[in-house]
């Protein structure tokens, strides 16, 4: 059978893939696993794969990156080919669609505009492509079209660009500052009240205001806390090797001795950062 030979020749390239999901979702021969799956099963699975390549990319896993990137790109496959079986759009479907948008958004190269341009300005003509296409749709509030799914606090950095683009946001950083303040005051209030809802509430417009202070500084928030946890995980891990080199685990120790040695910790990595 020519399907067989082609799942077989490691050169077949895309063909290859497509047709192995074919055969996995065979209703007579396929994996019962995959033939039970629908989009919203899988897609889980595709946010995942997404954050399995951002993770190797941040941990420059070059040697890991080929094969995240191959397992994100089945999450496509796997959603075409049941798209393809409900008789809604196919492989090529999408293919087509990227490649149609990436042409229709970058005239300076596949059109007549100049390329003689700044990175600001591509991005504002990037924006307004955008927006008509966003028209086109039906789409006509400002931010409308902002995926509900995206992590909170990436979704909320996007949500706070579209308000800007339209004049609505703090002129500096400074603001941005003054309204954390203000909103931590507001916390803090909540929980002297045992109010859950609006401790919740307040806690949200924290972070919505901590994601602006982000944007305003031009800083990735969601970047920043996987540092930041990175960070604890290696910190914490230390402290747990210094105990157990004097036989100990964490639960036999105390806070006021886990926190000093988190703090020799902290030094010992200043130290290496300074070459001291």
């Amino acid at each position: 059978m020519p399907e067989i030979s082609l799942i077989h020749d490691p050169d077949a390239g895309i063909e290859r893939l497509l047709e192995i999901m074919r055969r996995l979702r065979d209703p007579d021969s396929g994996c019962p696993w995959d033939i039970e799956q629908d989009f919203a099963s899988i897609a889980p699975y595709t946010i995942e794969e997404a954050y399995e390549v951002a993770d190797a990319i941040e941990r420059r896993a070059w040697d890991e990156l080929p094969g995240e990137l191959g397992d994100l790109l089945l999450q496509t496959v796997y959603h075409t080919q049941m798209g393809a079986e409900a008789g809604q759009f196919t492989f090529q479907t999408v293919v087509r669609a990227i490649s149609d948008k990436m042409v229709a958004r970058h005239p300076h190269v596949f059109g007549d505009d100049s390329r003689d341009k700044s990175a600001e300005q591509q991005t504002k003509d990037w924006e307004a492509i955008k927006a008509a296409e966003r028209s086109g749709k039906a789409q006509m509030g400002a931010l409308d079209g902002v995926a509900a799914n995206l992590p909170a606090l990436l979704r909320a950095v996007k949500l706070q660009n579209r308000a800007a683009r339209v004049g609505f946001d703090w002129p500096d950083a400074g603001q941005v500052v003054d309204k954390i303040v203000e909103e931590a005051g507001e916390l803090v209030e909540a929980r002297d009240l045992h109010d859950v809802d609006k401790m919740e509430d307040e806690f949200g417009d924290l972070l919505f205001v901590m994601a602006n202070l982000a944007r305003h500084l031009g800083v990735d928030p969601e970047a920043a806390l996987r540092r930041t946890n990175a960070k604890f995980i290696r910190r914490f891990a230390a402290v747990e090797a210094r105990l157990d080199a004097i036989g100990r685990k964490p639960q036999d120790s105390d806070l006021e001795e886990m926190d000093a040695l988190w703090d020799a910790v902290k030094r010992d990595e200043h130290r290496g950062k300074t070459g001291d």
